[in-house]
C-alpha cells in the first residue's frame, strides 16, 4: 500500500472517531456545570452569597464551554440533551431562585417570598421544557429571556450589592421588591419576547473579533461587580427594546421555515446560546 493511501485512510479514520476524550468531554464539562449549580446552593444555605454568585459565573462557562466541545468532537447525543438539561435546571433554575431567596431575606416575606422563588424555578423549568421540544419563531433569536441570562441577572446583583456594602453604601432594597424582580425574571423567560442568541459569532473568527474579546474580558475582570450587572441588565431590556424599535421602524424578523427543536441550552453538540 502507497503512503499516499495509508495518509487517506488514517485521515478519514481520525474524523470517524474523535477519540474517547474529546467524546467524554463534554459530558464532563456538563457535570462541572451541574457541580457548580449544587455549590452554588451549598453556599446560598450559609450564607456566602459572593461564593455562590461567582460559582453561577462558572456554571454559565461550563455550560458555554460543553456545546462547543462537542461540536469539534460531533458526539451529539440525545442523552446529552437530557443531561444538560437537567444540569441547567439545577444551576440556572434552582440555584439562581436559592440564592435570591436568602441574600434578599425573602424569609422574612413568609409564604409570598416562598411563592416569589418557586414562581422563578418554575418558570426557568418550564422554558427548558419548551426548548428542548419546540423550535424558536425566529432566525437567530430565542423566545423569551434565556435562563442562564436570567441567573447572570441574579448573581450580578448579588456580586454589586454585596460590593456597595462593602463599601459602606448598602442599598438596603426591601424584600418585596427584590422577590418582584426575580418573579418579573420568571416572566420574561416564558415570554414569547425574541432575544439574540449570538449562536453563530465566531470569537476567533477574524483577528478584531479576537482583540474585541480580549478587551472585553479585561474589561469585566477588571471590575466584575460593575460590569457583568451592566452587561445582565443592557441584554435583559435589549428584547423588549428592539420590539419597540421595530415597531417604530416597521422592520421584522426571519421567520424560521424549518420545524427542528431548538434546546434552550442544548445538548453538546447542538447550538448554544
Amino acid at each position: 500500500m502507497s503512503e499516499a493511501k495509508r495518509m487517506r485512510r488514517r485521515r478519514r479514520g481520525s474524523k470517524r472517531d474523535p477519540g474517547a476524550f474529546a467524546v467524554l468531554l463534554p459530558h464532563l464539562l456538563t457535570t462541572a456545570n451541574l457541580a457548580a449549580g449544587f455549590y452554588a446552593i451549598l453556599k446560598s444555605g450559609q450564607g456566602e452569597f459572593d461564593r455562590a454568585a461567582i460559582a453561577l459565573f462558572f456554571a454559565a462557562v461550563f455550560d458555554g464551554l460543553d456545546g462547543r466541545a462537542a461540536r469539534r468532537a460531533h458526539s451529539s447525543s440525545r442523552f446529552g440533551l437530557e443531561y444538560d438539561s437537567i444540569a441547567d435546571t439545577v444551576s440556572f433554575a434552582v440555584a439562581p431562585a436559592v440564592l435570591a431567596f436568602n441574600a434578599g431575606s425573602y424569609a422574612e416575606l413568609g409564604w409570598t417570598g416562598w411563592v416569589m422563588g418557586f414562581v422563578y424555578v418554575a418558570c426557568a423549568s418550564l422554558r427548558l421544557a419548551r426548548f428542548n421540544v419546540s423550535p424558536g419563531r425566529y432566525e437567530g433569536r430565542f423566545e423569551g429571556l434565556p435562563s442562564p441570562a436570567a441567573a447572570g441577572v441574579v448573581l450580578s446583583w448579588v456580586l454589586f450589592t454585596g460590593w456597595l456594602a462593602e463599601n459602606g453604601f448598602g442599598l438596603g432594597v426591601p424584600a418585596t421588591l427584590s422577590a418582584l424582580g426575580l418573579a418579573f425574571l420568571g416572566v420574561l423567560m416564558l415570554s414569547p419576547i425574541p432575544y439574540r442568541n449570538f449562536k453563530n459569532v465566531r470569537l476567533g473568527a477574524s483577528y478584531g473579533n479576537i482583540v474585541w474579546t480580549v478587551i472585553g474580558s479585561t474589561v469585566i475582570l477588571l471590575r466584575p461587580e460593575l460590569t457583568l450587572l451592566a452587561l445582565s441588565m443592557i441584554y435583559t431590556f435589549s428584547g423588549p427594546f428592539e420590539i419597540y424599535w421595530r415597531r417604530r421602524t416597521g422592520s421584522e424578523l426571519q421567520v424560521i421555515q424549518a420545524s427542528e427543536p431548538q434546546a434552550e441550552t442544548p445538548a453538546p453538540g447542538e447550538p448554544h446560546e
